[in-house]
């Protein structure tokens, strides 16, 4: 360590000055956990971590995750300190006010530096451990020269506490993730009050069991922090760093305690700190000694930077390694074309789950980018390719993940995979237990990250598993989800187009619900010569068929149910009602069509008529309150799937006279 303690004391005073009246001018916020580790972060900023503030873009450098995401005064100092364009002071005055990218909790579209949304605990180290698994896969292609950083986390009681840890955890050691360090803010404090409340584990000797290497040090003590993140790094496990600290540090008669958790310390504390901390400048100001030293350790960067600018240039993998990181624009579309093609002139009938596996083969074949995986269900969810090899501790250029019974950890990695950048994951579980993942799904929409999520066995047919496997509400409650793309094709050539614009969609996360089942392939007309401009899926819902006598009804029906759809639809034609046939593959796309478009395909002069094996809830959107909706609104139950529609209800004999009724009505 270079730098002389007092000066770094000073440095990380200017964290604790800003973090105690930014809170305090908001009213709100928490201010411990800033002024608790202070210290650390200063010698991580200053000695450590490869940044440059004038590029925060910069591809190879270090990833900082504030995982506990509640102190994100803690990041905003830092990024206002070391130089980044924003915060400005004026945002940090405006500390969770509206309008102020210093929200609540860090935002990573609202500040560049936040590598990642945090604030539900547990998922920004998770999200982390997927950054240093993608830093790996480019690296094992690219080398030291151009790929060749860490990933930082800074972590609270609460992240550790969370179950995902375990999951997360769990993945980094089996894979030696040695780029990844964790800094553990030890305060012993929760909301609650001091955490032996709530928990008397081990949780050095966890990680340590996990295949973590684990280190302690003194969360106030500059040489021992810098002792300690050098033995971190010298690793070649992922590394815990318990750092003990006081939560609070400075606030003279609340450190320590809870009291400076979710709470601002009052005006009376903060005049005693800031006597305690000889801080002696006005609120929001920053002594210009103080914050030379922190723009000094952030311009340090940019020699890194240039260095590394170099390399790039002179290497004969430039091209490649810019194509990597690039965007991908209609490359998928390209890649299934020959594929749907293909399809037209001979039909397939597949379960959906397998046509996107057939789709799968030339997407990954064409898009190193993409990195598959499954919760311990790839042969369920048929996401294995053989462009996709295994990743392992000993080869990370494979792009196939063994995720293990880990879904919310896989969901979160697949987050932090997307935004590190290089990648595009996609990873594959069962429909049902997308309630596991639901959080990270969540993020996903959030961040605006392109993941993928293949969730197979899409209802009542996945058949003798039972209610505890079928899906019934979660179809319709993944559509509630904002910026989210819930994708549930008919058949192999929607299967196709649906990876297409899921890879397309570089600021929108996709769902595709696939089916157990086998279904018939209703598209090939008109597909034989399909290009990206005939996607007919990507108007969310179009008409598959049309009426041949006098429309009287549109039947509108998501995946299976499009071909019992196409069944009712015959039997009313033969009745001399006309009925057109809507695929509805994804309603968040088709809401985003103009009103004309949407008028048309479901009119006001006929009966609308929904089916799908799920919550009927929402389709009254569509359908109106004059009209029909065939679904599922219990749980379902044991045996072979034909017996369980024909139970159901989901048979033309049982819905064709529903239709005709309510016609009659």
């Amino acid at each position: 360590m270079t730098m002389k303690p007092a000066r770094l004391q000073n440095m990380a005073n200017a964290i604790r000055a800003l973090s105690m009246d930014a809170v305090q001018a908001a009213n709100s916020g928490h201010p411990g956990m800033p002024m608790g580790m202070a210290d650390v972060a200063t010698v991580l900023f200053q000695n450590h971590l490869k940044f440059d503030p004038s590029r925060p873009d910069w591809a190879d450098r270090d990833r900082f995750v504030l995982s506990a995401g509640h102190g994100s005064m803690l990041i905003y100092s830092l990024l206002h300190l070391s130089g980044y364009a924003r915060p400005t002071m004026e945002d940090i005055r405006n500390f969770r006010q509206l309008g102020s990218p210093c929200a609540g909790h860090p935002e990573n579209f609202l500040l560049e530096g936040v590598e990642c949304t945090t604030g539900p605990l547990g998922q920004g180290l998770a999200m982390a451990v997927g950054m240093a698994m993608a830093e790996r896969h480019l690296n094992a292609e690219f080398g030291d020269d151009l790929v060749d950083h860490r990933t930082w986390v800074v972590a609270g009681d609460g992240c550790l506490m969370e179950g995902i840890n375990h999951e997360a955890i769990g993945l980094a050691g089996h894979l030696h993730l040695g780029r990844l360090i964790v800094l553990w803010d030890d305060n012993n404090i929760t909301i609650d009050g001091t955490a032996d409340l709530s928990t008397s584990e081990d949780v050095k000797a966890r990680y340590a069991a996990t295949g973590w290497h684990v280190v302690s040090c003194d969360g106030h003590d500059f040489d021992d922090i810098e002792r300690a993140l050098e033995e971190a790094k010298a690793s070649e496990l992922p590394s815990l760093v318990a750092c003990k600290t006081i939560i609070g540090k400075g606030a003279p008669s609340k450190q320590g305690t809870s009291a400076t958790h979710g709470a601002p310390l009052g005006p009376e504390e903060i005049a005693a700190a800031r006597d305690l901390l000889g801080w002696e400048a006005e609120p929001f100001k920053v002594p210009s000694d103080i914050l030379a030293d922190w723009r000094a350790a952030g311009d340090g960067g940019s020699e890194a930077h240039g260095a590394w600018q170099t390399r790039l240039d002179a290497s004969a993998d430039k091209q490649a390694f810019e194509r990597r990181m690039s965007a991908i624009d209609d490359q998928a579309s390209s890649a299934i074309q020959a594929h749907i093609r293909s399809l037209a002139s001979d039909p397939q009938k597949v379960a959906t789950r397998k046509a996107s596996e057939m789709a799968l083969g030339p997407l990954t074949e064409a898009i190193p980018q993409m990195i598959g995986g499954s919760a311990d269900l790839t042969g369920s969810n048929n996401t294995k390719t053989p462009s996709t090899l295994p990743m392992t501790a000993d080869d990370y250029s494979g792009r196939y993940v063994y995720y293990g019974i880990r879904e919310f950890g896989m969901a979160a990695a697949m987050n932090g995979m997307a935004l590190h950048g290089g990648v595009v994951p996609y990873g594959g579980t069962f429909l049902i237990f997308s309630d596991y993942c639901r959080n990270a799904i969540r993020l996903s929409a959030l961040q605006k990250t392109r993941a993928i999520y293949v969730m197979t066995h899409d209802s009542i047919g996945l058949g003798e598993d039972g209610p505890t496997h079928q899906p019934v509400e979660q179809v319709m409650s993944l559509r509630l989800v904002p910026n989210l793309n819930v994708f549930r094709p008919c058949d192999t050539i929607e299967t196709a187009e649906c990876w297409a614009l899921a890879i397309e969609s570089p600021e929108t996360p996709s769902v595709l619900a696939l089916s157990r089942q086998g279904l018939p392939q209703l598209r090939g007309e008109g597909d034989e010569e399909w290009t990206s401009a005939s996607n007919r899926s990507a108007k969310g819902g179009y008409r598959m068929r049309a009426a041949s006598a006098e429309r009287k009804v549109v039947i509108v029906a998501s995946g299976s149910e499009v071909a019992l759809a196409m069944e009712c639809a015959d039997q009313l034609e033969k009745d001399g009602i006309g009925a057109d046939v809507v695929s509805m593959v994804c309603a968040e796309l088709f809401d985003a069509q103009d009103d004309d478009y949407r008028a048309d395909v479901l009119p006001s002069d006929a009966l609308i008529v929904s089916i799908e094996a799920g919550s009927t809830l929402g389709w009254e959107r569509y359908t109106g309150r004059g009209g029909l909706n065939i679904g599922i609104d219990s749980f379902g139950a044991s045996a072979p799937a034909k017996d369980l529609f024909a139970h159901f209800g989901f048979t033309a004999d049982d819905i064709v006279p529903q239709i005709q009724n309510k016609l009659n009505s």
